[in-house]
Formats: structure tokens, sequence, C-alpha cells
């Protein structure tokens, strides 16, 4: 497998689903990879799952390059995308491509993913023109979530779907490489994905999207503060890690651990050498400290 660019990405609309997960660390890059993961998306829900926020407001411009980086040194072929955090491009164009590139050339990232749809189409134009890739997303964006009331399922209603549908095709014809559609109607996300010229990654938007997305602790059972309906759980790794963590806290106490198959040996003539000497200095200062040397006198 070669290395994934956003060129592929597009390339690959219509020839095979893409699989994409979030990573927001070496090992976790490195584990995705391992298992055949095409994009890895270093997502601003690194804020709640790793940072322990609420929503992902809070994640800064710093902490997002801070991840970046890590998963850039884990992955070797697959395209690292970096989020942009909430206000690191809404205030202006100039800020929201300066931001950007520093995820490219301080990230080492592939790509960049931005929240948002027509609004956001001038940030998208000059990004691309500058020679960073982007991502764009749109349904239910996280970063809106005090406008939108909450986590909720968006386009429910025909005026909606048509907004979003607008919106979706404005990030292809502003350049974007691909569309992630969050928590939307399938039928909504099945007529997008026709009409765009580039990939779809569903998340909560069905099964007719180019790809799917879902955040690597909930695919391993690692995150229980929500459970959303769209996600799947493979694995129950919390569980599992409590269960060995329990084990090593036990095998502490119990002065179990470490074993003799845990520990390193020296040579016992060393051995012996060795507490000789500290017994000789512990001797020297005991015979010091009984006879102290009395100060000079006054002339």
């Amino acid at each position: 497998m070669t290395r994934m660019t956003a060129p592929a990405v597009v390339a690959a609309k219509g020839v095979r689903k893409l699989p994409m997960l979030t990573a927001y660390d070496y090992a976790a890059a490195r584990l995705a990879e391992a298992a055949g993961i095409d994009l890895l998306l270093v997502g601003d829900s690194l804020a709640m799952v790793v940072l322990g926020h609420e929503d992902t407001l809070s994640v800064t411009m710093e902490e997002m390059l801070h991840h970046v980086r890590a998963v850039s040194r884990g992955a070797q072929k697959a395209l690292v995308i970096a989020d942009m955090p909430f206000m690191s491009y809404q205030t202006s164009v100039s800020e929201a491509v300066t931001n950007a590139g520093r995820f490219l050339k301080e990230g080492r990232a592939g790509a960049v993913k931005l929240e948002g749809g027509r609004e956001v189409a001038p940030q998208v134009r000059a990004m691309v023109a500058a020679g960073i890739p982007v991502f764009g997303h749109v349904g239910l964006t996280p970063q809106h979530v005090a406008a939108l009331g909450g986590f909720k399922v968006q386009s429910k209603t025909a005026k909606d779907a048509a907004e979003l549908f607008a919106d979706a095709m404005a990030l292809a014809e502003a350049g974007c490489s691909g569309v992630v559609l969050e928590c939307i109607p399938a039928p909504v996300a099945a007529a997008v994905t026709k009409a765009l010229p580039v990939p779809t990654i569903g998340i909560g938007a069905g099964p007719d999207c180019d790809g799917q997305v879902l955040v690597f602790h909930d695919v391993l059972g690692l995150y229980d503060r929500i459970h959303p309906k769209f996600v799947k759980q493979y694995a129950a790794l919390g569980k599992s890690a409590v269960d060995a963590l329990t084990q090593y806290a036990q095998a502490v106490t119990k002065g179990t651990f470490p074993g003799p198959e845990h520990v390193f040996s020296m040579a016992p003539e060393a051995c012996d050498a060795f507490l000789s000497m500290i017994a000789a200095a512990a001797s020297e200062e005991t015979t010091d400290q009984s006879d102290p040397k009395q100060p000079a006198s006054n002339p």
C-alpha cells in the first residue's frame, strides 16, 4: 500500500469504500494503520475523549498540533487529516490559511478538515489555492453545538435537507477533497453522495456514503460518557483494561509483582563487594558522628 493522498481519496469515489478512524497519538495511528484504515482524522473530539471536556469547543491549536504531530509520526501510509479547532478559521480567511498551513508544516498532516457549509467556502478556496487539501463537514457540526441546541440529528425537514445539500455542493465546488456527513437521515446522505463529485464520509448518515468514520475510543469501547445510536462497538477494551489494571494493583499490594522473571541480577562477587562498600561507608559515618572534631580555639 502506497501513501494515501487527497487526490487518491477523490479517485476512490465510486471505486471502493473508504474507512476513516479518529486517532490521537502514535500508538493509535500504528494500530489503525495495521488494520488497513485509509484515513486518520485527528479530530477535535480529542477534547472529549482524551482531555475530558464536555464538548469540542475548548481544544486549542497548540493542543491539536501536539496530537497531529504524534499521529503523523505513527502513520506511514494513511492520510492524516487535522481537524481545525473552534475559532481557528472562522474569523478571517487569512487566519484560516495560516492555521491550516501550520498543520501541514508543523504537524506533518496531509490535509485539514473544517466544519460549515457555504459560509466557509471562501476559506476552503484560499486553503486549496495555497496548496492545502481540505475536507468539509456538514450536518451535525459539533463546534456549533451551542447554536444547534445539543447533539441532535440534522436535516430532518425538506427545507433543512435542501440547505445541507447546497452546503455540500458549495464545499465540493470550493475544492474540498471530501465531505463528512454527520447525523443526517440516510436518504439525504444518499442524495448528497450521488450528486457530489468527491467522496462523502458518513458518521450516522447511513450506508450509502463513500466511506465511514467512527471515533477510535467508541469502536474499542474505551469511552462511556455518551453512546450515540450510530456507533458500533467492535470490542470492550475498557472493561478488559480495568480488569488488567486491577490485577496489576492487587499484585503490587500483595507483593507478588515483580516476580523473579522481572528482575535483574548481578554477579555474586560484585554484589558482595557492593554490600561491603556501603557497610564500610556506614561504619565510617557512625564513627564520625560519635567522635566529632573539637572546634578550633580562639586565639
